[in-house]
């Protein structure tokens, strides 16, 4: 008589984002039997809300500074950003049958500038590889023999003991999407979560506000604590957001927790030095009759929101003359005293230390047990980062998971 079959090793993976989706397409082609189980009706909901912004996969800069771009958990994000870096990520989208580009600022977008198709083919090649997606399920933590405690909508439980588990439970930015963080409170080591990506708050004038609201500042260089950085942002009606103040929002974050203010320093004219910009003034000076708006839009090309947050910051009287004026075009001080809540940020920073977790992110308190994606304690700025570090931790545990059950690495 034959034996029967040996069944295939068991794999959980909690969570259907980007890094639970690549953890499980990993270990599926490695052998493994996969369930993926997400609390939210559908997968993919955050990646899909990404797409609305063209979904910016990754960045093409060289490797050495895009290796940078995570502060101060950036040692700790190498390893996984080498083993599947941005121009793997590219491959793997291109194997999805999505072509990308790379656009001006380095930024890189699938073609279709959205998540439906990318994560609709994603989903195929998943379903072929015999994996199964149980939504409206949620995990409630591990029994008392170690066993995955799992409810449905409906509130009936069930208990799962897969032979590897793989965390993927987001950050705690965009609750109505399912990243609330409410997981949080399972474990130990876990830094408290806060905005990133998100705007700050500013005092503006009543007129200021009512006039330039919505209106974008670009190109424009940001200086916080001895740091600058190129790129844009957006005047709101509470202050300030785009990719230049969350390039700069972990520092910033930093002053106003410990003073309650931080002083940016905005450059509008970052392509032109102060001399020049002095001598281009000097070369067209202000005509009689001529309004300080009209005289710093023709000789300047200030906008006239640039004009407005000049005025902001240093009154409506400005210098006649050419070098003083210069110099404050190119030093606009703006006070930013506060920032907007997780709820309306991009993402988070915090979550499950690396002091928990070891080399390979599996749990040193749970054998087995891996985390990815967001949950893990860091941060990046929005430019590609964000996504490419969710993927890339889910490749590892993909990885590691197969080498714990002793499958192949694919």
């Amino acid at each position: 008589m034959t034996s029967p079959p040996a069944l295939p090793p068991t794999a959980a993976v909690i969570g259907a984002g980007p890094a639970g989706l690549m953890a499980a397409e990993i270990l599926s082609a490695g052998g493994a039997s996969v369930t993926i189980y997400e609390r939210m009706p559908s997968v993919g909901r955050k990646l899909l809300m990404a797409g609305r912004g063209g979904l910016n996969l990754t960045h093409g800069e060289p490797f050495e500074a895009f290796a940078g771009r995570y502060g101060e958990a950036a040692d700790r994000i190498r390893p996984f950003l080498e083993a599947f870096p941005p121009t793997a990520l590219v491959e793997w989208t291109h194997g999805l049958g999505q072509e990308t580009f790379t656009g001006s600022s380095g930024r890189v977008f699938p073609k279709a500038m959205k998540a439906s198709p990318l994560l609709r083919a994603w989903l195929a090649r998943l379903a072929a590889q015999d994996v199964t997606i149980r939504t409206r399920t949620s995990w409630l933590g591990w029994d008392a023999d170690g066993g995955l405690r799992l409810q449905a909508d409906d509130g009936s439980e069930e208990i799962a003991r897969p032979d590897v588990t793989i965390l993927a439970l987001g950050g705690a930015s965009w609750p109505r999407l399912g990243s609330d963080g409410a997981w949080a409170g399972l474990f130990d080591d876990v830094a408290p979560f806060r905005p990133a990506n998100a705007g700050f708050d500013v005092a503006w004038s009543d007129v200021f506000r009512e006039r330039f609201a919505g209106a974008p500042l670009k190109p424009i260089a940001l200086a916080f604590d001895g740091r600058s950085v190129r790129g844009e942002a957006v005047i709101t009606r509470y202050g300030l957001e785009g990719g230049g103040v969350y390039a700069l929002s972990p520092a910033l974050r930093a002053a106003i927790d410990a003073r309650g203010r931080a002083a940016l320093e905005i450059d509008l004219r970052p392509d032109e030095t102060a001399p020049r910009l002095t001598g281009r003034l000097a070369a067209r000076p202000r005509k009689p009759g001529e309004t300080a708006s009209t005289y710093l839009r023709k000789a300047a090309h200030l906008s006239p929101a640039e004009i407005g947050l000049l005025r902001e910051a240093h009154g409506v009287d400005l210098p006649v003359v050419a070098g003083p004026l210069a110099r404050l075009i190119k030093c606009v001080p703006v006070i930013l005293t506060g920032v907007q809540p997780l709820a309306r940020a991009i993402s988070s920073a915090g979550g499950l230390r690396f002091s928990a977790l070891g080399d390979d992110l599996m749990l040193r308190d749970r054998s087995g047990v891996f985390a990815a994606g967001e949950m893990l304690d860091w941060e990046a700025a929005t430019g590609g980062y964000l996504l490419q570090a969710c993927f890339a931790t889910g490749a590892a545990v993909g990885r590691a998971a197969l080498r714990r059950l002793g499958l192949p690495a694919v």
